[in-house]
């Protein structure tokens, strides 16, 4: 018995689970070049140039913390912030209490619901910049749709993308406009919800509404903090709906679409992508660029940290449920 236990295993066993391993690294060797050469270098390399003087045609010169300095006293860079704040808050939770509508919208519904369902979906389907044109053109003050159509009832139109106090508004809308994603599947979940809690809570006297908020919300409260992450990111990261809707706000793009005027107007559609982009390619100052990407990295991921340990401690007390 003791020879037994204290056995190594056989050679041919042993090679055998080598071989296994080696066949796996090789299934995953592609996954993981691919991870390493566009996501963990790209990630070293812009930590590294952001404590250097770079500009993309001479050498990196290192600074030390200078990048990161000026960061703190750049008034453009508060300005960029507090519009991504913005975005953040207002968007968020406009999105997800967006979706969260039309989904419960559609649930109940009887017939039609698949046409429905996918005239809802397809706008997320359509190209960023080219929702934002459509946009553009639907608000626009002079003659667009929505500007004759107020007219009727003798409201002026506001000025949208060339309005300061209008145009993140604007650009709420458009992401409203386009997150059929996230409709898809908070629908998915309500569907998902047991019928059984609904009739149990039926027969405890709960009308549609009660049942909504004490039956639907609970059971997928993890999926609606998911959309809560998914658009906390979106917001942090927009940048496409913002430059085109100050450049065609602006007037004066050429005919590649570009323009000197991002975040017209007043730089009201300046949020933290568009300046970095700017920082980096406009004026190639590279070293504060990647200074500011490292930053919006950290707090993207600190921001998804937290919220993801909310999901799990949630998701650990219903499981524990009352009694636990």
């Amino acid at each position: 018995m003791t020879a037994t236990l204290g056995a190594r295993p056989a050679p041919g066993r042993g090679r055998a689970r080598a071989r296994h391993r080696l066949a796996v690294l090789g299934f995953m060797a592609p996954a993981l070049i691919g991870f390493v050469l566009f996501f963990g270098y790209p990630l070293v390399a812009t930590v590294v140039f952001s404590f250097t003087k770079y500009d993309l045609i001479n050498a990196p010169e290192f600074n030390g913390l200078d990048n990161y300095a000026f960061m703190l006293k750049d008034p453009l860079l508060t300005k960029a912030i507090t519009n991504t704040l913005w975005f953040v808050v207002v968007l968020t939770i406009a999105r997800t209490v967006f979706a969260l509508g039309v989904a419960s919208v559609i649930a109940r519904l009887r017939s039609g619901v698949g046409l429905i369902r996918t005239l809802c979906y397809l706008p997320s389907l359509a190209p960023p910049v080219a929702a934002t044109l459509v946009f553009f053109m639907v608000l626009r003050p002079n003659g667009g749709p929505v500007d004759s159509l107020l007219g009727v009832f003798g409201i002026d139109s506001p000025l949208w993308f060339s309005d300061p106090a209008w145009a993140k508004p604007g650009i709420t809308a458009i992401m409203l406009w386009i997150s059929g994603d996230l409709m898809i599947i908070i629908l998915a979940a309500i569907l998902d919800v047991p019928q059984e809690q609904y009739e149990a809570a039926e027969l405890d006297g709960a009308g549609p509404i009660r049942r909504w908020w004490h039956v639907t919300l609970p059971t997928i409260s993890p999926v609606l903090l998911f959309g809560v992450v998914n658009s906390v990111i979106l917001a942090l990261q927009l940048f496409t709906q913002a430059v085109v809707a100050g450049s065609a706000g602006s007037g004066a793009a050429d005919a590649t679409g570009s323009t000197k005027y991002l975040g017209f107007p007043d730089n009201s559609t300046l949020t933290f992508p568009v300046y970095l982009y700017t920082q980096g390619f406009r004026y190639f100052d590279m070293g504060y660029a990647a200074a500011m990407a490292t930053v919006l990295f950290v707090i993207s991921f600190a921001v998804t940290i937290v919220l993801v340990q909310r999901m799990r401690k949630n998701s650990t007390a219903e499981e524990g449920g009352p009694g636990a």
